[in-house]
């Protein structure tokens, strides 16, 4: 006699409306005596080419990466950073100066 099967065979998946495909949940963080919003996001919600505030490097579509922003603040003011840099932001120098020919996003 073969073994039970338990698993569902098929079948519809349920749909979220939260959007929890695309982006992940979002958890306040506190950065310069400020609170920042802060959403993970997986390599199938990054559709665009993005410039890290922590490294200056570009960060490519398909790439994983942290959405921050502070909680009181515009959608202007959102910023893509790598996830390796968001958790060094307080390790790394003030600010990298771009060269005159690096493309500005």
């Amino acid at each position: 006699m073969s073994p039970r099967r338990n698993r569902q065979q098929g079948g519809a998946k349920p749909i979220d409306r939260t959007g929890g495909d695309r982006y992940g949940l979002e958890r306040t963080e506190e950065w310069r005596g400020e609170e920042w919003v802060v959403r993970q996001v997986g390599g199938g919600g990054a559709a665009k080419h993005y410039r890290c505030p922590g490294c200056d490097q570009e960060i490519p579509p398909g790439v994983p990466h942290v959405v921050a922003w502070p909680q009181h603040g515009d959608v202007d003011d959102r910023r893509h950073w790598h996830r390796a840099c968001w958790n060094a932001r307080d390790r790394r120098s003030a600010r990298l100066q771009r060269s005159r020919n690096a493309p500005r996003y």
